[in-house]
């Protein structure tokens, strides 16, 4: 049996990778592509790379054909998400939400970040977190509603939250760590969306690594809700000169018991929880991620190092931002939803060059 999809914001870094990934899909038909400045614009025309894979044209976001999908990704920033949701909701269509609009449980958190009032807050009670890995349970809830015939509402994790706390949740649900949780990570241009502007242009980037919103960040909220730090996050996030790729490197001071801990006994507890999870992979003490080797892929790789001197625990992980960062993610929620195997459509191997 296919599934009916549509992708709304479908012309975006993000909303592209979702059509390549939808294309490739064993299950999904991609019936719907939505961008309000490319509308009447062929897809293969926007992005040659789709020449000969897809004769679809791209349409409006309030395009009626989409409440007659079976699924309906959003690619659309944050406000705008909430501008559609309840709608297709009622429509009975079932929708996997890659914007910020549905991710932090507290509209009081959310309208602080993001500067914008949540105009359907009673849907944060209902809403799905999407990070299977770490909360499981919240994809089973959705699981069900889809089940019994009713939509479900899907927000996925953001890049940088995902790659931190994949990276990091084991080690602070474990109660191996106190105090802050520190945050470096840095991200290819890719994750700054499709609109160029002078941090993003080509001069400004290449030969490049610089700083950004630090302390302010909109990830930070979602980062402390993931691994239950209210306040206790400090992230920094970087630019790099590569299109795609995060890598989060977290700094964790550890307690005295866990300081005792060897690197080895807490990758072994690492892979433990990981365990059954297809696209969380633990790589052995001594060897640490790169975000080549997961470039195109929906695996987040997760390195532990420790430093004896200070009793620091580093966790590092590494992701592709658009991928598992954003369109993978999205579709490995939505299998699991659906009922599908986990990694239906989607690449564990990277390109090793």
């Amino acid at each position: 049996m296919s599934y009916k999809v549509g992708i709304i914001g479908a012309a975006g870094f993000a909303g592209a990778e979702l059509v390549r990934l939808v294309l490739q899909h064993p299950e999904f038909e991609l019936a719907v592509i939505t961008s309000n400045a490319d509308a009447g614009t062929s897809l293969a025309d926007v992005y040659p790379a789709f020449a000969g894979a897809s004769d679809l044209v791209f349409t409006t976001h309030d395009d009626p054909a989409v409440k007659s999908c079976d699924l309906a990704f959003l690619a659309v920033p944050h406000t705008a998400a909430m501008a559609q949701v309840p709608a297709l909701l009622d429509a009975g269509v079932t929708v996997v939400d890659l914007s910020a609009d549905y991710r932090l449980a507290d509209k009081d958190v959310y309208e602080q970040w993001y500067g914008a009032k949540h105009t359907s807050p009673e849907l944060l009670a209902t809403r799905s977190f999407g990070l299977p890995e770490l909360f499981g349970e919240d994809i089973d809830r959705a699981y069900e509603l889809h089940a019994a015939g009713k939509p479900a509402l899907v927000a996925c994790a953001g890049c940088y939250p995902t790659a931190t706390s994949i990276a990091s949740a084991p080690a602070i649900r474990a109660g191996w760590t106190q105090g802050l949780v520190i945050v470096d990570a840095k991200s290819g241009v890719t994750g700054a969306g499709k609109g160029c502007n002078a941090k993003t242009h080509f001069c400004n980037a290449d030969e490049d690594v610089q700083a950004y919103n630090v302390g302010k960040h909109r990830h930070t909220p979602e980062i402390e809700q993931i691994l239950g730090k209210p306040g206790e996050v400090v992230f920094t996030p970087h630019l790099v000169p590569q299109r795609r790729g995060i890598l989060s490197t977290v700094y964790l001071q550890l307690t005295p018991e866990a300081a005792a801990m060897s690197v080895e006994e807490m990758v072994d507890y690492y892979a433990g929880f990981y365990a059954g999870r297809p696209f969380a992979q633990v790589l052995p003490a001594g060897k640490l991620p790169r975000t080549s080797s997961v470039t195109g892929t929906n695996v987040c790789q997760v390195g532990l190092a420790k430093n004896e001197r200070t009793n620091t625990l580093v966790a590092i992980g590494a992701i592709d931002n658009l991928c598992k960062g954003a369109a993978g993610q999205a579709v490995q929620c939505a299998n699991l939803v659906f009922g599908l195997a986990e990694d239906a459509g989607l690449a564990r191997v990277g390109m090793p060059v």
